[in-house]
């Protein structure tokens, strides 16, 4: 199976682009991921929240293809320990779809549209962190259940 990490624009700082490259790296043994981004909406203050998330909702629905599994970062999702993450994944791979896209929102999260359209809604937890950090918690969750399912001593708990 295929990953795609498809976020919202790029990470800016050096140290989350070097932590992203070293799972994508990493993840090569496992199928392999990319990371894909798509613009940010132009935010300012007569632009309203609703139509910023809508037109990164259009740009990120246009990345994913119907055959796609998808599990959107979100706030409102279900956290899952390290395990499920493994869990999802195996179950993912027996899906028979070609790619998992694991979607990380910009700054005010994620349209409706592509909550709607996730398999999975997942919480990285009751912090709020910022979407280029977690963009690299997934990569790392993602790498971590690669090796949960290869039994590889990577994964400790």
């Amino acid at each position: 199976m295929n990953h795609l990490l498809l976020t919202v624009g790029k990470p800016r700082a050096g140290y989350i682009a070097e932590g992203l490259a070293d799972y994508l790296e990493r993840l090569k043994p496992y199928g392999g991921a990319q990371l894909a981004s798509v613009k940010a909406a132009r935010a300012g203050k007569n632009i309203p929240e609703h139509k910023i998330l809508a037109e990164e909702g259009k740009n990120i629905l246009a990345r994913i293809q119907d055959k796609d599994l998808v599990w959107a970062l979100e706030r409102t999702g279900k956290a899952w320990s390290s395990q499920q993450w493994a869990q999802g994944l195996d179950q993912a791979r027996l899906s028979g779809r070609p790619r998992l896209v694991l979607v990380i929102g910009g700054a005010l999260g994620l349209d409706r549209s592509v909550q709607q359209r996730a398999d999975q809604l997942i919480s990285l937890g009751l912090p709020t962190l910022a979407h280029d950090l977690a963009a690299l918690v997934a990569a790392e969750q993602l790498y971590r259940a690669c090796t949960i399912l290869a039994g590889t001593p990577y994964h400790r708990a």
